[in-house]
């Protein structure tokens, strides 16, 4: 393939988005274009456009993933640090309960912003779900379309 971001389903040709720097200007909390702007106006909710640079954010499907993540990655540092600590020592269970919930907590809090800011600036990257300046197809299942090919 001469060109990288040309796309073989006929489309027109794209410029390539540099993945890995917009999704670290995602997770510090910057728009993944600039990196000038804030992503986010609040906690989790993202701006509907770049302050710097104007570019529209409104259209992101981040959803349920950036949670799934925070859980996958604080479960496996949480329980790998918990049987760590039972190898090295015997703690009481009123002991682990003081040590790993709240850890558990915090980690969670602090994670979710930064890995849904890594989520945005992926989608922005790839070209998702209205990044890439088109309506998303919605998808069907063939099981609710009706014998004349409309979905119900």
């Amino acid at each position: 393939m001469e060109n990288e971001s040309e796309f073989t389903s006929g489309t027109p040709v794209r410029p390539v988005r540099p993945l890995i720097p917009a999704m670290w200007r995602g997770f510090r909390g910057r728009c993944p274009h600039c990196g000038e702007g804030k992503l986010f106006r609040a906690f989790v909710k993202v701006n509907d456009a770049c302050p710097a640079c104007g570019e529209d954010f409104h259209h992101h499907r981040a959803d349920d993933l950036p949670a799934y993540l925070v859980v996958f990655i604080v479960g496996h540092i949480v329980v790998g640090a918990f049987m760590g600590v039972e190898t090295i020592g015997d703690l009481a269970l009123w002991q682990h309960l003081a040590i790993w919930v709240p850890l558990t907590i915090v980690a969670c809090i602090a994670l979710l912003q930064p890995v849904k800011g890594a989520v945005v600036g992926l989608q922005w990257a790839l070209y998702m779900h209205g990044f890439g300046g088109h309506e998303d197809d919605i998808e069907h299942h063939p099981e609710l379309e009706t014998a004349d090919g409309a979905a119900r």
